[in-house]
């Protein structure tokens, strides 16, 4: 269980980490603050047990900085989080230069249109985490999104992109993968499904999660 797997991390790594990285989340943008690392951290955790010989300290430390440098640059925002991690002086306390090593490049490694599968079981493990499992936070997300960087952009043209973009990650074939056995994720994707397979039902839900945002 994910209780006694976190009790593995040192108190020590946990307090560093709460205290100077944490707190660099609130730069980011809704979707990437400490709330979603929380998750990704808790989920992380939880998939470890599903690995042999893996070290709890380096998950941990992982998905804690996998989303650090997103405001930096979006595009680049796993090679940024990557070397902030590598070049943290107080890290080499905590780690050998092999392992963090390893956890540099499952940070690299964990964002979900990577080409090729992670390089290791923690890239894995980072990655699977990594993907959304609330259905409405994917519409709030892709909303908010679109009308950040297109604000021209009509309700129909937001709708379309909103219905694109989850074709391509989660349709048949799409680029978002799990290396994990993950029973919420599985929910999420039939969820998905149903929506992609029904346009009269992904439109009402696409309009409910703007008609909500908005007033909000």
């Amino acid at each position: 269980m994910q209780a006694s797997t976190e009790s593995l991390v040192k108190p020590e790594l946990r307090r560093y980490i709460h205290s100077n990285i944490f707190p660099l989340y609130a730069k980011n943008d809704a979707g990437h603050r400490l709330d979603h690392i929380e998750y990704v951290i808790r989920r992380s955790l939880a998939f470890m047990e599903q690995f042999e010989d893996l070290d709890a300290n380096m998950v941990y430390a992982a998905a804690a900085y996998h989303d650090v440098a997103h405001h930096i640059d979006k595009n680049r925002h796993e090679e940024l989080s990557a070397q902030l991690f590598f070049e943290d002086e107080a890290m080499k306390d905590f780690f050998t230069d092999a392992q963090r090593r390893t956890i540099k490049e499952a940070i690299e490694d964990h964002r979900a249109s990577l080409e090729q599968a992670p390089r290791s079981d923690y890239g894995k493990i980072i990655s699977s985490a990594d993907r959304s499992t609330d259905l409405d936070a994917f519409f709030r997300r892709t909303y908010a999104y679109t009308i950040k960087h297109f604000p021209e952009y009509t309700m129909e043209l937001g709708r379309e992109r909103c219905y694109q973009h989850m074709q391509d990650k989660y349709g048949e074939g799409g680029y978002a993968k799990s290396y994990v056995v993950d029973t919420e994720y599985m929910r999420f994707c039939q969820e998905i499904q149903a929506l992609l397979s029904d346009r009269q039902a992904f439109e009402r839900k696409y309009q409910a999660i703007v008609a909500a945002e908005s007033k909000g």
